[in-house]
């Protein structure tokens, strides 16, 4: 089984890897990941629980950025457009992407008690809902799910 973020892990792995890998892609596509761009993406990587912009925006301008929120939702589109981050919709925050930058279905585990959020990647569940899509003639511009309820540490407390 893959590591979880509902079971104890090294988060601060999380953080390296997320920046490292977008220092790469961005490099490879010849995007800037600016002091600014790169800040808001650790702050929304510190802990595995979608962010709210304004928070965000509470948090770099305490640390001397511009806190102008355009600016926030500026660098928020960037790293959406570039698959760095998802939005969760039914919280309006923001989570980072584990996973391959590009398109794919967002299936996000989000537990009711403590926050923590985990985004699954299931190949069978984007083919499942895209047969029936192609069944309904529907067309799927942005797949995303979101399954609500309580994470092992909170189920136990």
């Amino acid at each position: 089984m893959a590591s979880s973020v509902f079971l104890p892990h090294n988060h601060q792995h999380c953080v390296q890897d997320a920046l490292r890998q977008a220092d790469t892609y961005c490099e490879e596509q010849g995007v800037r990941l600016t002091p600014l761009r790169r800040r808001v993406l650790e702050l929304i990587w510190e802990e595995h629980k979608p962010i709210g912009a304004y928070d965000l925006l509470a948090r770099i301008a305490s640390e001397g950025f511009n806190s102008a929120p355009p600016t926030v939702y500026r660098t928020l589109d960037f790293f959406i457009q570039h698959g760095l981050i998802h939005k969760v919709e039914s919280l309006n925050a923001y989570i980072g992407c584990n996973h391959e930058q590009g398109s794919h279905t967002s299936v996000f585990f989000i537990c009711q008690n403590c926050g923590v959020t985990e985004e699954l990647q299931n190949p069978a569940i984007e083919g499942q809902l895209a047969l029936q899509a192609a069944g309904m003639g529907f067309q799927i511009n942005h797949p995303t799910l979101e399954i609500k309820g309580l994470c092992k540490a909170c189920r136990h407390a």
